[in-house]
């Protein structure tokens, strides 16, 4: 399909790549049926998301089918789709307080909910682990998300982190494209995958050393340079289109 003549080319652009996303995050198997979400800012608008229809599988999700909303959640635009408000309070809140960010994703996986049930969270015990480490926050767990009062709360707990663990609910990660905050969320979910596996017996763990975990927010931002998220985003797309290609449509 190509892009309908009411669509800015950036805001296609960005509606194929949120399409994506969401297809890349149902092939990992870390989505929750129809009830997590993935937003992106709709670009050169402030105030104005992307999410996706309410009751849609993440497979089926296409680059028209997906939502366009303001931080309240009116629909700007006709669609016959709902979109969950409690998605969208957690959503709305970040892109509001981040200006830095376009993309927030956000998932209710076994593995991530599972150390986010841990008292003491993500160990540092593994390589991906670091890279978590050196940008992560925490929110302790409020019930479903549908109190306006937490929005003020989840922002000053995230603050300018990239990985954002809610307790006993599930990860979220922040990007500056739609790209990294993937990226992001796949070190986020090998890194719980890799402590659930290793096991729930702190002492019998390796653990690295605090110095290391130090240095990590700047072996960080290095390797973000060379190996961001655009570096692998490319691949990711011709794997989708090997698959099945109608989310571009």
């Amino acid at each position: 399909m190509s892009r309908p003549d009411h669509i800015a080319p950036d805001e296609w652009q960005a509606r194929v790549d949120l399409a994506a996303c969401y297809r890349l995050v149902a092939l990992h198997g870390w989505s929750d049926l129809v009830f997590t979400h993935i937003t992106a800012r709709v670009p050169g608008h402030e105030g104005q998301l992307l999410i996706n229809p309410y009751g849609m599988l993440f497979d089926e999700i296409t680059a028209s089918s997906l939502v366009k909303i303001d931080y309240d959640g009116s629909k700007l635009g006709d669609s016959p789709h709902p979109v969950n408000p409690a998605g969208l309070l957690i959503h709305s809140a970040v892109h509001a307080a981040r200006h830095d960010i376009a993309c927030v994703l956000h998932t209710h996986s076994l593995n991530g909910v599972a150390v986010s049930a841990r008292q003491d969270g993500v160990l540092p015990i593994s390589q991906q682990s670091m890279f978590v480490l050196s940008s992560l926050a925490y929110h302790q767990y409020e019930g479903v998300a549908l109190n306006s009062e937490e929005k003020t709360r989840l922002v000053a707990d995230l603050g300018d982190r990239t990985f954002f663990m809610l307790r006993n609910h599930g990860l979220l990660t922040t990007g500056s494209t739609i790209a990294d905050a993937f990226l992001a969320m796949y070190v986020f979910e090998a890194a719980c995958t890799i402590q659930v596996r290793a096991g729930h017996d702190r002492a019998g763990l390796i653990e690295i050393a605090p110095a290391m975990i130090a240095g990590a927010q700047q072996q960080a931002k290095i390797v973000s340079r060379s190996l961001g998220g655009m570096l692998a985003w490319p691949g990711l797309l011709r794997k989708l289109d090997r698959i099945d290609a109608s989310y571009r449509t």
